[in-house]
């Protein structure tokens, strides 16, 4: 059975394709997350699934395909975990 976890704005992903959420504020402060950013939305890799400020980014990668997905959700950190914790 599959577990997915939605991200926002209609967007659910599976949690098996996760590989990472990382918080906006606090990762973007590092070169090499701004660079790896800016080179995903070069090669439209990002996925944003807001209006709202970003508060986090999820690095998705389906096992099949091993190519790399980040949505950008105004969700933040610890909700998105939380609702990884209850199988949401």
């Amino acid at each position: 059975m599959s577990v997915f976890l939605h991200v926002g704005h209609n967007k659910s992903l599976r949690a098996d394709d996760i590989v990472g959420i990382f918080d906006m504020d606090t990762s973007t402060v590092s070169k090499v997350s701004r660079d790896f950013l800016a080179k995903s939305q070069k090669n439209g890799e990002v996925i944003n699934v807001t209006d709202e400020i970003p508060k986090s980014y999820i690095l998705t990668c389906k096992k099949k395909e091993r190519k790399p997905k980040v949505i950008i959700s105004q969700l933040a950190v610890q909700t998105l975990n939380e609702r990884l914790k209850r199988k949401i």
